[in-house]
């Protein structure tokens, strides 16, 4: 059953509950290997199984855990060109831009930032004909966008898998 968009609202506003080291410990090994079974993750955090598996459960209810994701080599899988894309925005418009955004073939990220540019785009595109097309033909064509630049990205190394949570 899908969750209510409004109980996620409010339990993605409601105060964070703090992690304790067992947590930490647990997520460095899910980020690591989303695919670690429950009895690994307990042996290797030293719980029982059904203590495992309810601060997992915990962790994913919290919104602490998004979901379990696949690393992707984007070149291997007929992904080669790469770019950032900063995009300047009408005001107020960030809701629909997104909207947008997300619809785009191979956004991999996207984040509303502070600075010289509203938003920072992440795609991944079979060849740069593909990206020429994205960037000129679709992101240019949303009204609210009223400026683009795009950074080629020559080489990229992924540190959030197994990254350890600041204490």
């Amino acid at each position: 059953m899908a969750e209510d968009p409004g109980e996620e609202a409010v339990r993605r506003t409601a105060a964070a509950r703090p992690l304790e080291p067992v947590d930490r410990a647990i997520l460095h090994i899910l980020q690591a290997d989303g695919r670690a079974s429950v009895r690994s993750v307990a042996e290797r955090v030293h719980v029982s199984r059904a203590n495992a598996y309810a601060r997992i459960n915990r962790l994913v209810e919290d919104g602490v855990i998004r979901g379990f994701t696949t690393s992707v080599d984007h070149e291997r899988a007929g992904q080669g060109t790469s770019a950032y894309i900063t995009l300047k925005i009408v005001q107020n418009s960030w809701r629909t831009v997104r909207g947008q955004l997300e619809e785009l073939p191979g956004a991999a990220h996207i984040a509303l930032v502070g600075g010289d540019f509203d938003v920072l785009l992440l795609v991944h595109t079979p060849d740069n004909r593909t990206l020429r097309e994205l960037v000129l033909t679709r992101l240019q064509a949303i009204p609210e966008v009223l400026s683009t630049r795009t950074l080629l990205v020559f080489e990229e190394t992924d540190l959030s898998p197994g990254t350890p949570l600041p204490e």
